[in-house]
């Protein structure tokens, strides 16, 4: 039998008393559908890049500016299966951006379009993966370009190839040049409705 080494640091409730009333534990109020840090701290947006490749890209905005820029559900290296993930997309190698101090200065500087990385997947297709909003680079996420494939398992949130951050005054035009949820969704089920028609 497997012993687990953190037993002893796991809560366990002991009965107490307080002005002849008990103390309840605070496992007694635990939610199993608390919202998730996604859902707390950030808000969703997606960017479809107009023309080309039309996969779709998630945005997640933080309050503080930081974005965390994803493959969005529905993009199809999920299906596809991921193979590699590389961060040096010729003449530059976006794991070597460094940054320095609060206003992170040094960081590679993006467009909306620039490109984090390329995204090969089992079937061969490339996808370049874009920055989605024009801003700074402050870290992009290697544990993906070592291991690939965990990208698919990847809670949302955790799975991002980058941390960018937009300047305060682009922030509100940056937002409104992407999708944000409802205008997502409503776009993925015109796609899908387009799809459909053009298999009949």
């Amino acid at each position: 039998m497997q012993i687990d080494p953190l037993a002893d640091y796991y809560f366990q409730h002991e009965p107490q008393i307080i002005c002849g009333e008990d103390v309840k534990s605070i496992t007694d109020e635990y939610v199993d559908d608390y919202p998730s840090v996604v859902d707390r701290f950030f808000t969703r947006y997606y960017y479809i890049k107009k023309g080309g490749d039309q996969s779709p890209y998630q945005v997640l905005f933080h309050s503080n500016r930081i974005c965390l820029i994803c493959l969005a559900p529905e993009h199809p290296a999920f299906s596809k299966g991921i193979a590699s993930i590389n961060f040096d997309i010729g003449q530059t190698d976006r794991a070597k951006n460094t940054v320095k101090g609060k206003g992170k200065k040094g960081g590679m500087v993006l467009q909306h379009d620039s490109t984090l990385a390329l995204l090969t997947t089992k079937t061969g297709d490339v996808y370049k993966i874009p920055s989605c909003v024009r801003s700074k680079l402050v870290e992009v996420n290697t544990k993906y370009a070592e291991d690939p494939e965990s990208l698919i398992t990847a809670e949302e949130g955790a799975g991002y190839f980058a941390i960018v951050l937009p300047k305060p005054e682009h922030c509100e035009e940056i937002k409104a040049s992407l999708m944000n949820q409802e205008q997502y969704d409503e776009y993925m089920k015109k796609s899908k409705a387009s799809e459909a028609n053009a298999d009949e």
